[in-house]
């Protein structure tokens, strides 16, 4: 058995602020991927998926019925089979590994499941957003549901605010583009749910919270505002002023080596960094207006990039 592939995806604009409501912009990123899957001899990993997928089972038994419902004989009986999630997608990397696996079990194992096929309206990528929102928070305290959405649809999803949301197109790639949006790898997993706590604690001080609203929120909606109309000259502008609110407001989420590399981006205009995910480790995001300067002056990390402008 071998189900179909869900992907990975990348929060371009929007992490922490879609928490309080500004913008976002997530797009699938196909590189990575998962299925679920049985084997007749099954890994050490696909041991270990499977014993967390047991674990799984029983807190979606517990999910309200109202919300949504799942063929529990089905999903029991191949889990106990072995069944487990196969997938490149790395853990703890801002690239959403549990998005993918939510997605999979929900198209698999759902009843009266909303599907890809039909009219998406408001209503529906709401429901499935609160749906995926309940089954995700398994893997990490609170989830926005954001992540199995985008593994779901496999479309671009704007957020315009928490109720407000739509699947989106952004403009095609120029396959021969100098400028660039690539992945940083940081060498270290970044915990999600230690840092929004930080990120919650930061939250009960005033100073941050209007940090947020006039400065960093502002950046990240005329950042996607700019990057759906393709206004690069704009967008780079912006995307500069965005990482530096990173950097001086949100040091704890970047890892200690990259502090240094992040200002050397902001003086040098070679290339500008952002969070991916929750920070902490994984993926760095990175924009640059020329891909082989950033390529130079990053050559001793591992850079992949995912969007040619």
């Amino acid at each position: 058995m071998k189900g179909p592939l869900f992907y990975s995806k990348i929060l371009l604009f929007g992490e922490y602020g879609i928490i309080k409501d500004s913008k976002g912009l997530s797009i699938p990123y196909n590189f990575y991927n998962g299925a679920l899957k049985v084997d007749k001899k099954p890994s050490d990993e696909a041991k270990k998926s499977n014993e967390s997928l047991k674990r799984f089972v029983l807190y979606l038994k517990g999910l309200s019925k109202d919300l949504v419902s799942f063929d529990f004989d089905v999903l029991q009986n191949d889990v106990d089979a072995g069944m487990y999630f196969d997938s490149s997608i790395p853990q703890g990397y801002g690239v959403g590994s549990s998005g993918a696996l939510v997605a999979a079990i929900y198209d698999k194992y759902a009843i009266d499941k909303i599907t890809v096929l039909e009219n998406l309206t408001r209503e529906k990528l709401l429901k499935l957003k609160l749906i995926f929102a309940e089954m995700e928070s398994f893997f990490h305290g609170k989830s926005s549901g954001l992540d199995p959405l985008n593994s779901y649809l496999s479309l671009p999803i704007l957020i315009k605010s928490k109720d407000n949301i739509e699947a989106t197109g952004i403009p095609s790639q120029k396959t021969d583009g100098k400028g660039a949006v690539f992945l940083l790898d940081s060498g270290s997993v970044g915990e999600t749910a230690p840092m929004v706590s930080i990120f919650m604690e930061n939250m009960k001080n005033e100073g941050f919270r209007s940090m947020l609203k006039d400065q960093f929120i502002k950046h990240t909606d005329a950042c996607v505002d700019d990057f759906l109309k393709g206004d690069i000259k704009s967008l780079f502008k912006n995307t500069k002023q965005l990482s530096k609110v990173v950097l001086n407001n949100f040091k704890p989420m970047i890892p200690k080596q990259f502090h240094e590399l992040w200002k050397n981006g902001l003086d040098t205009n070679d290339y500008y960094l952002k969070l991916c995910g929750s920070g902490g480790g994984g993926y760095i995001l990175g924009f640059t207006e020329n891909i082989d300067k950033a390529k130079e002056a990053l050559k001793a990390h591992k850079l992949e990039v995912v969007y040619n402008f």
